[in-house]
């Protein structure tokens, strides 16, 4: 049985930890590994070493720590294939999948290497008379990330190069069900010259993120997971001083106008509905048929649904692999089953599917729901899965306040080729990221992600701009050289320009 360490000043380490979980491969069902899990100790001690780190690498010149970040970015590529392979093996996604999250992360890399532009400060000439006024930028100290299993590299690549190019040191906390991308992220970082301490990972479950939380050594706190987890980080970090990031859940809606390409729309749908077997934070949940293009899509999704493949992920030919865990497949199932129940239509029945050669696997099928109400389970809930709900209306401002009435507002698209329509849907809806005829909006680098309502808790997005200024705090100096002959001497009232 291999055993997961954790990652702590440079070296692997079993630290104080003395519980272990169980990482499963999804497609098998067997567990071949063990994860441990933290104690509080053991996230003090990566505190610690991140805390003695930060008084050097804070006081690193940029252009150093860009050098780093530079030669970390060129073995990512060097060795996409080896840390897709360890995400599929413990997440279940397919390998193509895996590369693809791999590469998005790569991209802030990538916005990290040219931060040297974006933390510029300015500077105000003679605002009073012989004096000036400049600001800069500098990092907080040690921060963390607590992150999900659905993208275990690309979502913590979205946190730590930002916060470790801006001088912060980092802690990361990533899902207990696919942890050894994140040891293999720090064995790279490692080779790539950062110095140790800068990088830490400490595994583990509730008490790991409490002792997170709770640290009064850590100054900020990055996450990403559902929206009561995101509370929860939220009101406890901040309640212990912290700055807090916290991405909660979502229900993207996929608007679909008469006036679509439906062929083109449905193809789009079915990938943003199915692939990583919905496990994905952007993924289509929601399909809005609106007036008559209602029979012809629910004919073309379902007719693209069961021509899905649905294998293992390391099986080239696979479209789809399984679900992580055997909890995540019952709960997919279930809801397949609750909206039967509540009077939605299964048009494709993913429950029951069976891979020759993975039976015990967690595999549930692309499953098609139809005419379903905002009152059912299957619409209210985040599945998390390979469910893919059919909703009809009349109109487009129908949608909007469909969409708009839901709790969730982190991703959303609309399917048109009139511009008008597009241009009224995007200012209308109350969502976060929007997409016009691409339907997973995920911003660029050098743009933040984030959604609106329910699927942010706070108002700190991730990554892009909003990622350097969470990580970083500004300082406004003040400066006056007096020349002894013209100095007229300090007066009691309030400073004003002159």
């Amino acid at each position: 049985m291999t055993v997961i360490d954790h990652w702590i000043n440079g070296a692997a380490t079993a630290g104080d930890s003395t519980r272990t979980a169980p990482v499963f491969d999804p497609a098998t069902g067997v567990s071949g590994k063990e994860v441990r899990l933290a104690e509080p100790s053991d996230v003090d001690a990566a505190v610690a070493a991140a805390s003695a780190a930060f008084e050097t690498w804070g006081e690193t010149s940029l252009a150093q720590r860009i050098r780093v970040l530079f030669a970390f970015r060129e073995l990512l590529v060097r060795d996409e294939e080896k840390l897709a392979r360890i995400i599929s093996a413990e997440h279940g996604k397919t390998v193509d999948d895996a590369r693809g999250e791999i590469a998005r992360g790569r991209e802030v890399v990538e916005y990290a290497c040219g931060l040297g532009d974006i933390l510029k400060g300015s500077f105000s000439d003679q605002v009073s008379t012989d004096v000036d006024v400049h600001n800069f930028r500098q990092p907080l100290g040690v921060v963390a990330g607590i992150t999900p299993f659905n993208f275990p590299a690309m979502v913590p690549l979205w946190m730590h190069p930002i916060a470790i190019a801006t001088g912060n040191t980092f802690v990361l906390k990533p899902s207990e069900r696919d942890p050894s991308a994140a040891n293999y992220v720090a064995g790279l970082y490692a080779e790539a010259g950062l110095p140790a301490g800068v990088f830490n990972v400490v595994h583990g479950d509730k008490a790991a993120v409490d002792a997170i939380l709770d640290h009064p050594g850590i100054s900020a706190v990055s996450f990403v997971g559902s929206t009561p987890i995101a509370r929860y980080v939220h009101e406890r970090g901040t309640a212990s001083g912290k700055r807090v990031q916290a991405l909660g859940g979502a229900k993207n809606h996929g608007v679909v106008m008469p006036d679509a390409d439906l062929d083109f729309a449905a193809k789009h749908l079915i990938a943003a509905a199915y692939g990583s077997a919905g496990e994905r934070c952007m993924a289509i949940s929601v399909a809005v048929a609106v007036g008559s293009a209602a029979d012809p899509l629910v004919e073309i999704l379902e007719r693209k649904a069961r021509e899905i493949t649905v294998g293992p992920g390391s099986d080239p030919a696979t479209d789809m692999g399984p679900l992580v865990t055997a909890a995540a497949r019952d709960r997919v199932t279930g809801a397949v089953a609750s909206g039967a129940a509540q009077g939605a239509t299964v048009v494709v029945d993913g429950r029951g599917l069976k891979v020759e050669g993975h039976e015990n696997g967690f595999f549930v099928g692309p499953s098609l729901l139809d005419r379903v109400t905002a009152e059912m389970d299957a619409y209210r809930e985040e599945i998390f899965g390979p469910v893919l709900a059919v909703v009809r209306v009349d109109t487009v401002d129908e949608a909007i306040a469909l969409i708009n009435a839901n709790p969730y507002g982190n991703g959303t698209a609309v399917f048109t080729s009139d511009g008008g329509t597009a241009r009224h849907f995007q200012r209308k809806v109350k969502v976060g990221m929007i997409g016009v005829n691409v339907p997973v909006p995920v911003p660029m680098s050098y743009y933040s992600f984030g959604g609106w309502k329910d699927s942010l808790i706070g108002d700190s997005p991730i990554h892009g701009p909003e990622g350097v200024r969470f990580y970083t705090r500004v300082k406004v100096v003040t400066t006056r050289w007096p020349q002894r002959a013209q100095d007229a001497g300090a007066g009691f009232s309030f400073p004003t320009s002159n």
